[in-house]
C-alpha cells in the first residue's frame, strides 16, 4: 500500500512540517520539517504551496519581500529537497501550476495582480514573465481542465475572470475579461472545477456563500445555478471570513471552511451539480486551508490561530464529518497539500 504524506506549510516559522498519514486509521505521524530558504529574521513568511502536475514537485511563495518562490523534490519517502529559488512578482495569496507543469500562475491579494513564472525542465522557478494588473484584491487563480485558460476569483472586484493563456508562451491574454459577477460584497476567495470543467464552485469570504456555475468547455462562460448559505449572515456592519473548498475525490461531496465561527461545512453534489448542506462540525480556532486524501476518506484542516492541524473521518455514505484527532503543527498554519508515494519494496497492508 502507498504512504501518504501531508505537507504543512507554517507561515510564523518559515517551514513546511511534514506527517506521514496512516491511510487504514488517520493517525498523523510527524515525519519532518523542512526550512523554506530565506532570511533567517524574520523568517521567511511561507503560506501558498503548489503541487505540480505529476505530484513530484512542490513550490512554496513567501509573502515578504523579495518574494522568493522555492521549488522543492519530493522524494520517494516524500522528503523535501530544494530545486532552486526564483522571485514572485508580489505578496501571492495563492499559487497554481498550469496543466503542464511548465509554469506557475499567482494571485496577489495586496498588489493586485495576476502573474505569471516560468518552471525549467528540472522544476526550477524563474523570474516572472508576465504580471497583469487586476481589480483589488485578486485571491486565488486555477487553469481550467483544457489548459486553454485561468479562472481568477477577485475578493475586492466581486468577479471570476477568465483570462486565455498561451501554454506556449505562457502568456495570458490581455485585456481583462470577466466570467462572473458575484453578489456586491460578496468576496470571491477560492475556486473549485468539477464534472470535467463543467462546473465551477466559488466560496464567497465576506457574505458566507458559495455560489455553483455551469461552464461551457468551448467558449469557457460562466453560468450562475445556485448560491447557497453556508453560515447564518455576519452582524450588521460585520463580515465573514470564509476560506477554503475542496472536493472528495468521487466528487460526491464539498467542504468549505469558515474562520470567523470555526466550522467546516459540508455539502452534498445533486446530478445536477447543484449543492445540498449535509451539515457542520467544529473546527479548529480559524480554520484557513484543509486538504482530502487521495481516497477521499480523511480530511485534515489546519488552525491558523491554534497552530494545529485536526483530521476528520469522511463518511463514505453520507459525507458527515467525524473529528479524530488534533497535532501541533507549528506558528499559523496555513496550507495543505497531501500527496501519495508508493510503498518501499517488500511492503505490504497499510502505511506505518
Amino acid at each position: 500500500m502507498s504512504r501518504t504524506i501531508v505537507y504543512v506549510s507554517c507561515a510564523a516559522e518559515g517551514c513546511i512540517a511534514s506527517f506521514r498519514l496512516d491511510n487504514a486509521t488517520g493517525v498523523l505521524t510527524p515525519v519532518a520539517r523542512t526550512r523554506v530558504p530565506g532570511p533567517l529574521d524574520p523568517p521567511p513568511t511561507s503560506m501558498p504551496l503548489a503541487l505540480s502536475p505529476d505530484r513530484r514537485r512542490l513550490y512554496a511563495g513567501s509573502r515578504n519581500p523579495p518574494w522568493p518562490l522555492t521549488g522543492f523534490a519530493l522524494g520517494e519517502d516524500g522528503a523535501l529537497t530544494v530545486l532552486g529559488t526564483g522571485h514572485l512578482a508580489q505578496s501571492m495569496a495563492y499559487l497554481a501550476t498550469d496543466r503542464t507543469g511548465r509554469f506557475l500562475f499567482g494571485a496577489s491579494y495586496w498588489g493586485s495582480v495576476l502573474t505569471v513564472n516560468p518552471l525549467d525542465t528540472d522544476g526550477v522557478p524563474g523570474e516572472p514573465l508576465q504580471v497583469l494588473a487586476t481589480p483589488p484584491k485578486t485571491h486565488s487563480v486555477l487553469p481550467d481542465p483544457e489548459n486553454r485558460a485561468v479562472y481568477a476569483a477577485v475578493l475586492g472586484g466581486d468577479v471570476i475572470l477568465r483570462q486565455e493563456f498561451d501554454a506556449a508562451t505562457g502568456r495570458l491574454a490581455e485585456p481583462l475579461a470577466v466570467a462572473a459577477r458575484s453578489t456586491p460584497g460578496a468576496g470571491p476567495r477560492h475556486l473549485r472545477f468539477a464534472r470535467g470543467g463543467a462546473l465551477l464552485y466559488c466560496v464567497n469570504e465576506l457574505d458566507g456563500t458559495l455560489n455553483t456555475y455551469a461552464r461551457d468547455p468551448e467558449s469557457g462562460a460562466l453560468t450562475e445555478l445556485q448560491s447557497v448559505r453556508l453560515v447564518p449572515p455576519a452582524a450588521p456592519g460585520k463580515t465573514l471570513a470564509c476560506a477554503d473548498l475542496h472536493l472528495t475525490p468521487d466528487e460526491r461531496f464539498l467542504y468549505a471552511s469558515e474562520r470567523r465561527t470555526n466550522v467546516l461545512v459540508g455539502l452534498r453534489l445533486r446530478p445536477d451539480g447543484t449543492l445540498e448542506p449535509i451539515g457542520t462540525v467544529p473546527g479548529e480556532q480559524a480554520p484557513r486551508g484543509f486538504a482530502i486524501d487521495p481516497r477521499g476518506r480523511w480530511l485534515v484542516c489546519a488552525g491558523q490561530e491554534s497552530g494545529c492541524v485536526a483530521v476528520y473521518g469522511i463518511d463514505a455514505r453520507s459525507g458527515a464529518l467525524t473529528r479524530l484527532a488534533t497535532y501541533e503543527a507549528g506558528g499559523n498554519p496555513n496550507w495543505i497539500e497531501i500527496v501519495d508515494f508508493p510503498a518501499p519494496a517488500g511492503t505490504t497492508g497499510a502505511s506505518p
